[in-house]
């Protein structure tokens, strides 16, 4: 499919789907898929069992982690190939203000600022939104030991940050998309749907609000 976006981040909250969406898209695009890769965090176990030690680690290691990974992305000339992401870098500052302790925030600003890290811009951001009921359910489905240990009150917050990082953001186009009833990844007519939706966004904010296919 013939799609003018030249770099695409798909966004959400734990659980929603962004990766498996992110590579589905990669693959119809002939993209290159530019992946979190938590499962190699090592704090991020420690974090799920106990926040207030785990939280500066993990999130210094996704820091570190990000910042390398948008330093290849400027390096590479961004007109030659199309990318899809599962981040934004932006939403980094999301997580912190959530997890950690003031003077913890402090010194992970200080890191970031030190970084000086300047991302490439977006062409389309996909939010990818799901009750926490939905979200819940999707995390126990897919079975990973550690986000196991996600509880209600955290996914709650953490579902109202992205609903206020989204509702000021305007640094590219953006296409909100309720995800609570649709399966993208295994309903071809959901998928094709969202697509279509994709190709169509160009400016500005748009809400989506699909067709649901089939019962999930």
């Amino acid at each position: 499919m013939n799609i003018a976006h030249r770099y695409i981040v798909v966004e959400g909250a734990i659980g929603v789907g962004k990766t498996s969406l992110t590579k589905k898209l990669a693959t119809t695009l002939g993209a290159q898929a530019v992946l979190e890769q938590a499962d190699e965090n090592p704090f991020l176990e420690r974090f799920y069992r106990s926040p207030r030690v785990g939280a500066l680690p993990a999130q210094l290691y996704f820091l570190f982690q990000r910042a390398q990974q948008q330093a290849q992305l400027k390096q590479q000339d961004l007109f030659g190939s199309v990318r899809v992401a599962d981040y934004l870098l932006a939403k980094d500052d999301l997580f912190a203000r959530m997890t950690l302790e003031d003077e913890e925030y402090g010194l992970y600003r200080q890191v970031y600022d030190r970084l000086a890290i300047d991302p490439p811009r977006p062409d389309l951001v996909l939010y990818l939104q799901a009750p926490v009921d939905v979200l819940l359910d999707r995390i126990a489905r897919r079975g990973i030991a550690h986000e196991g240990l996600i509880d209600r009150t955290y996914l709650t917050r953490l579902n109202e940050a992205y609903a206020r990082f989204f509702h000021a953001y305007d640094d590219s186009p953006l296409l909100i998309v309720n995800a609570a009833n649709i399966d993208p990844i295994s309903n071809e007519a959901d998928y094709d749907e969202l697509l279509g939706q994709i190709g169509r966004t160009v400016r500005g904010r748009l809400y989506y609000n699909p067709l649901r296919h089939k019962d999930l």
